[in-house]
């Protein structure tokens, strides 16, 4: 109840103050590559349920047909103005609107896409009983993750059978020990990083 009542609040707040910050990413979205502003993709959520997450659009139309990872900065399927949005995590904050509508919250394992939730063991599917978040030790520990991709041959299995592996423990690990202090703590990290 205490991390919905502050999901709502932060997310409320962050969406009015941020107001201005979004009509100059969706006008520099929309002279960059023209519309849509916004990138919708399924992703898997709590109870194994798919939802919408929204993104601004990093990525020309249609690319995600190609693969569904990125790889390294300097992948063509990428937008001039996508790359320093992705840089900065600054396509995340539409997400600020699934946090609102109670479909995630600020700190919680990242949604995946379906593809490779399909993948996931009976432990690790424990991610799926926790609404999924912004950000979470994962992401901290990931923040790169498409330029580690970019050192192995085939980056999809590298993702699969390593990176994702470690991702979901780590995920585990939050949800057996998480608390509010606990997501505040990571919130102020990612920020660190991502401002770092």
């Amino acid at each position: 109840m205490i991390k919905r009542l502050f999901d709502i609040v932060v997310s409320l707040f962050s969406l009015i103050i941020l107001f201005p910050l979004f009509l100059l990413i969706a006008i520099w979205v929309v002279i960059d590559s023209g519309f849509p502003v916004l990138y919708v993709q399924q992703r898997v959520g709590r109870g194994n349920k798919d939802f919408p997450l929204l993104k601004f659009r990093t990525m020309h139309q249609g690319a995600d047909q190609k693969g569904l990872l990125t790889v390294g900065s300097n992948d063509h399927r990428i937008t001039r103005a996508g790359g320093l949005l992705r840089k900065y995590k600054l396509d995340e904050l539409p997400q600020l609107f699934n946090i609102l509508r109670g479909q995630m919250s600020f700190v919680g394992p990242r949604p995946e896409v379906r593809k490779y939730v399909d993948l996931y063991t009976s432990d690790q599917k424990k991610v799926l009983s926790v609404k999924p978040g912004l950000t979470d030790y994962a992401s901290l520990q990931y923040l790169d993750e498409n330029t580690i991709l970019q050192q192995f041959p085939d980056p999809e299995k590298a993702y699969i059978e390593t990176i994702m592996p470690d991702k979901l423990m780590l995920n585990i690990r939050y949800i057996n020990h998480r608390s509010l202090l606990t997501d505040i703590k990571i919130i102020l990290k990612t920020i660190g990083k991502i401002v770092r």
